[in-house]
């Protein structure tokens, strides 16, 4: 039984040996860095340098606030961003839909790409991802960002995705996520370019987020993200050769002519259902996912692929396939083997 393959990146990858390494050596002997004594102020001293090291490293000039991952940072953004109406994009991740019921809905084209933006007015907040978790879809931020702030909005982006693999955005507020890039699960951080924009909670981090701040997994995230992403070209590389044998097996690529991230790819069986999809690739060894991580467990059908407007039978039978690091050309030709597999049994069956 050869050994299983892991294309479910996007859900959550693997952490890297370095930032292992970092977790471990911050993890001895450590102290809470609102003590004021010795040890204390070591560990502040170590907070506020991978505070450093995070802006750096994304060629951000702002504020670093640290989180327990990128859906806290989506709430704080959310809920105390000083903001008299929220706008979302009709694809955005469930954490954010969930928190913002009843938010004005920004509607997107056929290809995941937000297709009209409404005036959104003085004090409003426009969240719109960066990239889309499902498709890998990438928004064009700037261009938006310029009409948010020409109507006095806030811009807040999700790079939960994007975070370590594509320059930021032109946003007020970005929110990420360590175990995306590499770093632990349990951190994040959001980004904000001016602390006015947020009500304060009082605590730590500065008063706008309480909580022991959690070094060591700080530490883990600071040195994932300095380990760049010269990956990303090679990848890109990959997911061309994938999209293109996907289409000559009979397959559809969603999203195909829109700019998507070179890690993640939606791909349709029509005729086979996502669960059956994935089912056989689990029992032949190989980890993907139907929608994200955070919905793929329940029954419901995709939020991302009915707001893009696609047929049933397209919409239901995509699955997504996410790269990371170590995915090589050996992992893309397992991958289609099994699924052109599994689409001569279906048509065996009449399917």
């Amino acid at each position: 039984m050869p050994e299983r393959l892991y294309l479910d990146h996007a859900a959550t990858t693997p952490i890297q040996a370095a930032a292992r390494h970092a977790w471990v050596e911050a993890s001895l002997g450590w102290a809470n860095p609102s003590s004021p004594h010795a040890e204390g102020r070591r560990a502040r001293a170590a907070v506020e340098e991978a505070r450093a090291r995070v802006a750096a490293a994304m060629g951000w000039k702002g504020t670093v606030i640290f989180t327990s991952g990128a859906s806290e940072a989506i709430q704080i953004a959310l809920t105390r961003a000083n903001a008299d109406r929220v706008w979302v994009s009709d694809v955005e991740h469930d954490s954010v839909l969930r928190l913002v019921p009843d938010a004005g809905r920004i509607a997107v084209d056929g290809q995941g790409r937000a297709a009209a933006l409404p005036e959104p007015g003085q004090g409003a907040l426009v969240a719109i991802q960066h990239a889309n978790s499902e498709t890998g879809v990438v928004q064009p931020l700037d261009e938006i960002a310029a009409r948010v702030r020409e109507a006095g909005g806030i811009l807040f982006a999700d790079c939960a995705q994007t975070a370590g693999k594509l320059p930021l955005p032109d946003a007020d507020l970005i929110a990420i996520g360590a175990h995306k890039f590499g770093g632990p699960p349990g951190i994040g951080a959001l980004l904000v370019r001016d602390p006015a924009l947020l009500k304060p909670s009082g605590g730590q981090e500065r008063g706008y987020r309480p909580g022991t701040e959690n070094l060591p997994a700080i530490m883990a995230m600071a040195t994932a993200l300095e380990a760049g992403n010269d990956w990303l070209e090679h990848a890109a590389q990959l997911r061309a050769e994938l999209d293109m044998a996907i289409v000559q097996a009979g397959g559809v690529v969603i999203a195909a002519d829109a700019p998507r991230m070179a890690t993640i790819a939606s791909y349709a069986m029509p005729g086979v259902p996502a669960r059956a999809q994935l089912i056989r690739f689990d029992m032949s060894g190989i980890a993907v996912s139907a929608g994200s991580a955070c919905s793929s467990g329940t029954m419901k059908g995709s939020h991302v692929l009915e707001a893009m407007r696609l047929p049933a039978e397209i919409a239901d039978s995509a699955v997504r396939v996410s790269f990371g690091r170590d995915t090589d050309r050996a992992a893309i030709d397992r991958f289609v083997a099994v699924w052109r597999a599994i689409a001569t049994d279906a048509k065996g069956r009449g399917a």
